[in-house]
């Protein structure tokens, strides 16, 4: 799992989006992943690529008894630690890959934004799946395969720079994207759908909810926004 989170440019670029200073508030995502936790009341979790440590602090504000948050970035880790301190949560450097997943050990296992740095995921899958008490929860959220799958992974624009469409181009080709972020080359890895979701059934999950992201009801508010959503 390469680093870039460790490069000085791209993290102080990255402490300056909105997601950076507002927490989960500021997080294009949160108004949907919110509501597919399950009650973390007397739970142990396991946040995989934590970051800032927000949904880490959010277990604990929940009633978790205990929070482990891992993340391949040092200077993730020791701003999670300075942002969301708490005597439940343990924060570890250290990559998903490399984590000793003990077994039946964590009541719900998170995931934000983080599984498409990984390459192959069925062993993390697998490695979940046991670390997971009987009944417990893998919530995680990925970039959708629609965005990883162009190379560039930037809107075609008009003369005059209006967004026209998004290019989808190399879908049933998996593997390596290299696109351009905050300044920085980013390495990623593109996954069909189909290989996420069968993946994670060969691993013994049962799939119980899929989300893909929308807009939050406020901005399906703005006038013309709701055209646009129904536009082919």
């Amino acid at each position: 799992m390469k680093n870039e989170y460790d490069d000085k440019h791209f993290f102080d670029q990255y402490a300056q989006m909105t997601r950076s200073k507002d927490g989960l508030a500021g997080a294009g995502e949160w108004h949907q992943l919110k509501k597919m936790f399950p009650p973390l009341e007397g739970s142990r979790v396991l946040d995989l690529g934590c970051g800032y440590g927000w949904h880490c602090k959010y277990a604990v504000d929940q009633g978790a008894e205990e929070v482990l948050g891992i993340d391949v970035s040092r200077r993730m880790i020791e701003e999670a630690k300075r942002r969301n301190a708490d005597k439940r949560i343990t924060y570890q450097t250290g990559s998903l890959e490399d984590y000793e997943y003990p077994a039946e050990t964590w009541d719900c296992v998170v995931s934000n934004l983080a599984l498409h740095y990984i390459e192959d995921l069925e062993p993390v899958f697998t490695s979940v799946y046991h670390t997971l008490k009987a009944g417990g929860t893998f919530l995680f959220n990925i970039e959708h395969p629609v965005f990883t799958a162009g190379v560039d992974q930037e809107w075609i624009c008009d003369e005059k720079g209006k967004a026209l469409y998004w290019p989808v181009d190399g879908y049933f080709y998996p593997g390596e994207r290299k696109t351009h972020f905050l300044g920085c080359e980013v390495l990623k890895y593109h996954h069909t759908l189909t290989q996420i979701m069968n993946g994670l059934i060969r691993c013994g999950f049962v799939i119980e909810m899929v989300v893909e992201a929308e807009p939050p009801e406020e901005m399906m508010d703005l006038p013309g926004m709701k055209d646009e959503m129904r536009r082919p």
